[in-house]
């Protein structure tokens, strides 16, 4: 007897459609998710706003005289006014010795000299120029080697104001047990009074802020600035600070 064969099934296959209910239970869901995200979206712009105003806030309005002597002095380079500020600080006895920090390779002693012509015999006898540092965090490395080759246990900060705080976190991180005085120099850039109807200053303050978090960030990660992977990525693949022709100065 011949058996039949069945054939297979030909033509389109149906699916089993979803109820209406799982349509509606799946839509809900969607929303809630997309609302979920919209809410974390702008509680993190209102966080990072709030964060950004008590950043500005933070920053020095306006240059005070340090409130104690220490035993020495370091400014990082970036403005004119920054060195000038710190060799006046020097030349009033605030401090015994001063670190210019970030020094550019073809800038020579004489060319610095010549710009605080009446402070050339602190030049000769009691400023360092480092050449090394290539950034903040070189700046914070260079400034400890030399304070521990000097035996110094406190120091007056000479920066911009808006650098002044990641300036600071990073020194904290170099220094965790120096006395740290900051001298915040405030130029027309730099200056946050009126920041919203400035676009300039609104640029540099933001830049500044984000530079900010990445710091505290990194430094919840890394100790040792010497050793920081981030700060060598920071600095397109070298040190965080660079040997130079031209060598240490004293």
């Amino acid at each position: 007897m011949v058996q039949a064969i069945e054939a297979a099934p030909i033509g389109w296959a149906w699916l089993e459609v979803p109820s209406a209910e799982a349509r509606s239970r799946h839509a809900v869901s969607m929303r809630l998710l997309a609302k979920s995200l919209i809410l974390l979206a702008v509680a993190a712009v209102a966080l990072l706003g709030a964060g950004f105003l008590g950043f500005v806030a933070g920053i020095e309005r306006q240059e005070r005289a340090p409130g104690a002597r220490t035993d020495a002095i370091v400014a990082l380079t970036g403005g004119a006014e920054r060195i000038g500020n710190a060799i006046d600080l020097l030349a009033q006895g605030y401090a015994r010795r001063l670190l210019i920090s970030g020094v550019n390779e073809r800038t020579s002693r004489a060319e610095i000299a010549r710009l605080n012509p009446g402070q050339r015999v602190l030049f000769d006898c009691c400023v360092d120029l480092d050449y090394r540092a290539r950034n903040t965090i070189g700046n914070a490395i260079e400034t400890r080697r030399w304070l521990h080759e000097h035996g110094f246990r406190s120091v007056i900060v000479v920066t911009s104001n808006y650098h002044m705080p990641r300036t600071m976190l990073e020194l904290d991180n170099a220094l965790p047990g120096l006395v740290k005085v900051p001298y915040a120099v405030i130029s027309d850039t730099g200056d946050p009074t009126g920041w919203w109807r400035n676009p300039a200053v609104a640029r540099l303050l933001a830049s500044e802020y984000v530079k900010y978090l990445a710091v505290r960030l990194r430094l919840l990660v890394e100790s040792d600035p010497e050793r920081s992977i981030a700060a060598t990525m920071f600095s397109r693949g070298g040190p965080p600070v660079r040997v130079v022709a031209a060598p240490l100065e004293r």
